[in-house]
């Protein structure tokens, strides 16, 4: 009996040993991969948007890929499900969107998202079917602008600059459309979604587009647009993650080749102004 109980108490001893050391060895490895940061599943997941944005990316994931960083792009064909997909995990970083449309958006959403660097800037432009030149827009004329209030305030900033309008002392990027403070010719200002205005820009006279929309409609915006943003405007695109992200060593990683001089080059010749480094 003594015997059998001696080798009981040894057996047991022996699977608590066991059990306690795999314990710690799941524990250490739970460790180390929270260690790796957003590389822990070995490669980024990263949002963006359709057309430019995504062609971008897929010269990123080219030249990351010959320094050992294996990119996972998601594509996007609306601005709001972006941010939303990097709060939820869902992407370890997004491509798509200025700093002015982020700030307001973590606002209104209450999401802990940062920007980490700079991308590239995507010059708003006034199209039209009607017109070649913003001048011969007639009395009355109905013309289009995004919906959302960044980039809302934005196509008023660039009527403005094309001489369409003139708004209040300082409203700045918080302008809305009744900020308008002259508007000699009566243009009516219709907000539309804004992967919706080019769809809808032959039932108006002229509309402000998103590069990236109107680049997937097909036009070259440098030469189709009758009015663009100067190639100095500050609405630069950004790389965002979340906040308890940002000191990831992978962003870095990606950084460096995103902002490099072979990015550059490729931006320059691909799309000849219509886009343009950020960096």
């Amino acid at each position: 009996m003594k015997k059998w109980l001696l080798s009981s108490l040894l057996i047991l001893a022996i699977a608590a040993l066991a059990a306690c050391g795999g314990g710690n060895k799941e524990e250490a490895s739970g460790k180390d991969k929270k260690a790796e940061g957003l590389l822990s599943d070995g490669k980024l997941t990263i949002g963006v948007t359709a057309g430019p944005h995504e062609q971008i990316m897929e010269k990123v994931k080219e030249l990351a890929a010959d320094k050992e960083l294996d990119i996972d792009i998601k594509v996007f064909t609306d601005y709001p499900i972006v941010n939303e997909a990097l709060a939820q995990k869902e992407l370890d970083m997004n491509v798509f969107q200025h700093v002015p449309y982020l700030d307001q958006f973590k606002k209104d959403r209450d999401l802990d998202l940062v920007d980490v660097g700079n991308a590239v800037n995507f010059p708003m432009g006034i199209y039209s079917s009607k017109v070649k030149d913003v001048k011969e827009l007639k009395k009355g004329a109905k013309i289009g602008l995004p919906n959302d209030p960044t980039n809302s305030a934005r196509a008023l900033i660039l009527f403005e600059q094309a001489g369409l309008i003139k708004l209040k002392d300082g409203v700045g990027v918080s302008a809305t459309v009744k900020d308008i403070e002259e508007n000699n010719n009566d243009y009516e200002f219709i907000e539309l979604e804004a992967a919706q205005i080019p769809l809808q820009l032959d039932e108006l006279a002229a509309a402000a587009i998103n590069t990236n929309f109107a680049i997937e409609k097909g036009f070259t915006p440098s030469e189709d647009s009758i009015f663009i943003e100067p190639k100095d405007s500050p609405w630069v695109n950004v790389v965002a993650v979340r906040t308890e992200d940002k000191d990831d060593e992978a962003i870095q990683k990606f950084l460096d080749v995103y902002q490099s001089d072979e990015m550059k080059e490729f931006i320059d010749e691909t799309f000849k102004g219509s886009v343009i480094p950020g960096w």
